[in-house]
């Protein structure tokens, strides 16, 4: 594939304020930079990390260009630029082994780029290391959360970071098909995850789709297990209530025991959830209730987009347009709650 070309204009602005890494970190001058691109996708041979990633978009033509980068996650949303124009965008990216799912295959060492939009134009990009105060958004969650690896699949989690600016980063360590008691007893996931937690990381923690057989003893014991992990390293954990299974009564509503994920034991996970976060005084993102307000006002023809309805006759998992609506909505709850600073959230 043909690389991409500066124009002259660009290259003078970026030589007076982009700085590239040292050669020695890296694999020489300009290793981390546009050398590193094909016209969609560019490639930064890097160890596992945090990174600032700075984008210059645009070309002679109009164009709009969208970024996502390892296992599907949606870093820059589709953002247009007019003939002729530049525009600077950054954004902070987490770059691990494995690279999605934590039980899932390691994926490709470094990091990964791939260039989208309807029109995309990436004009120059700079990948340095983030800084060690760089703020962090770990997950715990399910397959309604994780790196889904393939299409039509999305996880909230994996359309989070395109809501946030450089300064936060996403290290989703949600799994698919996990329980509260699966994920405590993985060392591969809860085992993997304490001893990364650094301390004023935030912990967002939604596990409840696959507690179907835990009773509520034990439920609520492993949710304070959980947020008692998370304090003893440092970090800030908050509950989440789950996402809402698209189940319509005759009457339009959710209010049913498969819609609001109550199991067959009668435990009503997001009750629970919103007991244990009053009684350990913890941060609680309602999904449940947000998610339920909005499938309940698409309908059941609407709400079909959200899920994979039309693909897979599933009423659990989202699209990719459904996990990007969610995420919006958890991006939301961060700002109303202040756990984010509202300069390095996208809104709007």
């Amino acid at each position: 594939m043909r690389r991409f070309s500066l124009a002259v204009s660009a290259a003078l602005i970026l030589s007076a304020c982009l700085t590239a890494a040292p050669a020695q970190a890296h694999d020489g001058p300009g290793a981390l930079g546009i050398d590193n691109c094909t016209a969609d996708a560019c490639h930064f041979d890097v160890p596992p990390g945090t990174y600032d990633v700075r984008v210059l978009l645009g070309g002679d033509a109009g164009s709009s260009t969208a970024i996502s980068g390892e296992t599907r996650r949606s870093l820059l949303p589709e953002t247009s630029v007019a003939a002729g124009e530049r525009v600077a965008r950054s954004f902070t990216v987490d770059v691990r082994t494995p690279e999605g799912e934590p039980t899932g295959p390691d994926g490709t060492p470094g990091l990964d780029l791939a260039i989208g939009g309807s029109a995309p134009a990436l004009a120059d990009i700079r990948v340095t290391p983030a800084a060690r105060h760089t703020r962090r958004i770990l997950l715990i969650g399910d397959s309604t959360v994780c790196d889904q690896p393939a299409d039509p699949y999305s996880g909230w989690g994996q359309q989070l970071p395109q809501f946030l600016r450089k300064g936060v980063s996403v290290a989703n360590y949600a799994d698919s098909g996990e329980s509260t008691v699966t994920y405590l007893g993985n060392p591969r996931l809860w085992g993997t995850v304490q001893p990364l937690i650094r301390p004023g990381d935030l912990v967002l923690i939604q596990l409840a789709h696959n507690d179907k057989t835990t009773d509520e003893a034990t439920y609520s014991a492993n949710l304070e297990t959980l947020v008692t992990g998370v304090r003893d390293k440092g970090g800030r954990p908050v509950l989440v209530t789950p996402i809402v299974r698209r189940w319509f009564n005759a009457d339009g509503t959710l209010n049913n025991n498969t819609a609001l994920l109550v199991n067959g034991l009668g435990v009503d996970h997001p009750a629970v959830i919103r007991s244990v976060a009053a009684a350990e005084h913890v941060p609680l993102i309602d999904l449940t209730a947000k998610t339920k307000a909005l499938v309940e006002s698409l309908g059941v023809e609407g709400s079909k987009a959200i899920y994979l309805y039309n693909e897979k006759k599933d009423n659990t998992h989202t699209s990719v347009h459904g996990a990007t609506v969610y995420a919006g909505l958890v991006r939301d709850e961060l700002l109303a709650r202040h756990l984010v600073p509202r300069g390095t959230v996208r809104v709007g």
